[in-house]
């Protein structure tokens, strides 16, 4: 009787007879009214008007749900923009389910304050009289909440006050039951359907992958401009150099300068083109993941525990997208947590968990790092989670879809 929960769902309760009686008025007059002017031009944006509020209501039930009964549904996608004559909010199935949860729930607000506050109504009342029964003159002495009937002798009393005693401990459980059916139908009427839900999260994960691969075609294009032709360029200059050296009358030495310049550029274009391919596709995942993560820990500044555990090989497409956030998360760990050790694990169904002893305090911000991180194993359904308290240690998994 005296948790948060307990007062959390009486305050629901409280807000949503209010709530849900005036939004049944406020959806169902713009919904009339557009319907009776319907045979004229401005009869659908009078009704579209009165769905647009019950989807508001439905953000504000949902948002209550979500503060007082911790209940989390997604929120329905907004209706896409369509040419003609009929507003697109008309043609949304989520905005009529948003319309059908308002009109049930007005009804079903008046039941469940009626239900929860009868048992902490009287609860109360015959518990208070109970109380105050020893002060009360022999003409006041009637059981308040039916009236009528006096209470003259002491066990009659206290069992009253038993009844309030109980009324009110079972008060929590009659709420708790009476919003049972609420908390289904906001589940059922007031939250995106599966399929649409499916729909957007493919449409958001297909924009993440489109970007993803334009960010890397730039970076391709750019690490050859400014590096590799660059260094091509010079190659050429500098052998061409040679070329007129030798047709006239040749210095060796400077010949000899110009020929080591252009191999110098030669093999740091070389380099170039190798990190760059390895940026495209690790030459090491052609052995598999465990061979290329064992390259990437031996290459770590900070010392690296690795065990990996794949019987089965995973799918190229996952393999590259594992290989290159593991690889980023161990660049973080060396440039900023200032850790002393790392610890890479890999289970049997591509479960990544990366662990280090630093500072902590990392956190996913939108345009940093991990928020990329956690996008590129979006595009694969899959998932990023972190708990990185301050003073550490920071825990990084990564899932992927089976």
């Amino acid at each position: 009787m005296f948790t948060r929960r307990t007062w959390a769902e009486t305050l629901y309760v409280l807000t949503g007879l209010p709530l849900s009686v005036l939004g049944l008025v406020l959806t169902m007059l713009p919904l009339l009214l557009g319907t009776v002017l319907s045979i004229t031009f401005i009869g659908l944006p009078i009704a579209a008007l009165g769905v647009l509020v019950a989807r508001g209501l439905g953000h504000t039930h949902r948002s209550l749900a979500g503060a007082l009964l911790d209940l989390q549904v997604s929120r329905p996608a907004k209706p896409r923009p369509r040419r003609g004559i009929i507003p697109a909010v008309l043609l949304d199935t989520a905005s009529w389910r948003a319309v059908a949860y308002v009109v049930v729930k007005a009804p079903l607000g008046v039941a469940t304050f009626i239900a929860s506050f009868a048992f902490w109504v009287y609860g109360l009342l015959n518990t208070a009289y109970t109380l105050f029964w020893w002060v009360l003159s022999e003409d006041q002495r009637i059981l308040l909440p039916f009236g009528g009937i006096r209470l003259d002798h002491w066990p009659i009393v206290l069992l009253n006050g038993l009844v309030g005693l109980l009324l009110l401990a079972a008060a929590p459980w009659v709420t708790r039951g009476a919003l049972m059916l609420d908390r289904w139908l906001i589940r059922s009427l007031l939250s995106a359907s599966t399929l649409s839900q499916r729909i957007r999260d493919l449409e958001e994960t297909r924009a993440l992958a489109v970007d993803d691969a334009a960010a890397r075609l730039r970076r391709i294009e750019r690490d050859l401009h400014d590096g590799t032709q660059a260094r091509m360029v010079a190659l050429a200059m500098h052998l061409g150099m040679a070329k007129d050296e030798l047709d006239g009358e040749p210095n060796l030495e400077m010949t000899r300068r110009l020929v080591e310049m252009a191999h110098h550029n030669a093999k740091e274009a070389l380099v170039e083109v190798r990190d760059l391919a390895r940026g495209i596709h690790p030459a090491a995942l052609d052995k598999g993941l465990d061979a290329a993560l064992a390259t990437l820990a031996s290459r770590s500044p900070v010392p690296v525990e690795l065990s990996v555990s794949l019987p089965v090989r995973p799918p190229q497409a996952l393999e590259a997208i594992a290989y290159f956030c593991t690889a980023e998360l161990l660049t973080n760990i060396a440039k900023h947590s200032q850790a002393s050790a790392a610890k890479v694990s890999v289970s049997p169904d591509l479960k990544i968990t990366v662990v280090d002893d630093g500072i902590g305090g990392a956190a996913v911000t939108p345009g940093a790092g991990l928020a990329g991180l956690r996008e590129r194993v979006s595009t694969v359904d899959g998932t990023l989670t972190m708990s990185s308290p301050p003073g550490g240690p920071t825990t990084v998994v990564i899932e992927f879809p089976a």
